[in-house]
């Protein structure tokens, strides 16, 4: 018994990884990883910067480049490192900030906007292929990544709970103490 207790003791820091982000040393944006029961979820700080220079590349006009860049952007990178496939649905990740869950806003929620400001198709289009997959399986050694947003002012914390199925279950994680990029000064 007292074995089983420890190894499920020293397991327990993989089930959900709070560790401290890691540093770009050359633009000091933060990444925070997770790695569990096969999946591992990455969120990388991207600058506000970063993003209005990315959407004006891509045709976005000026105000509406500055609406992605108000969002709190990250690249978030999933990689199946298990040995089943496993699959994710965007719509079931959640994040929780000052005490609320909230859902990621998702690229339809995304595109209606975009539309009502008036961005041409061809920018709509570069946006959407940009943004994390809504849903997808990930065999063994796969992976993929995109942009993530959430409405979280700058400078405060939010954790995220990312939710997998994999064998027919249904497993989560969370990446605590996530933050903005912070605006350049």
């Amino acid at each position: 018994m007292r074995r089983l207790a420890l190894t499920l003791i020293a397991m327990w820091p993989f089930a959900v990884n709070a560790a401290e982000p890691s540093l770009d040393p050359e633009t000091g944006l933060a990444t925070w990883q997770a790695e569990t029961r096969g999946i591992q979820v990455r969120l990388t700080q991207i600058s506000p910067d970063q993003a209005r220079a990315f959407y004006r590349a891509r045709g976005f006009s000026a105000a509406a480049a500055e609406r992605y860049a108000r969002e709190c952007v990250f690249m978030t990178v999933v990689r199946n490192v298990g040995d089943t496939p496993i699959r994710h649905r965007l719509a079931d990740w959640r994040y929780v900030h000052a005490g609320k869950t909230r859902p990621i806003r998702g690229k339809a929620e995304w595109e209606r906007l975009w539309a009502s400001l008036g961005v041409s198709e061809a920018a709509r289009i570069a946006f959407a292929w940009a943004q994390f997959p809504a849903s997808q399986t990930f065999a063994p050694g796969d992976w993929n990544q995109g942009m993530t947003t959430f409405r979280v002012p700058r400078g405060e914390r939010f954790d995220l709970e990312f939710v997998w199925h994999a064998a027919g279950k249904r497993y989560s994680g969370t990446l605590e103490g996530v933050h903005c990029a912070a605006e350049a000064s």
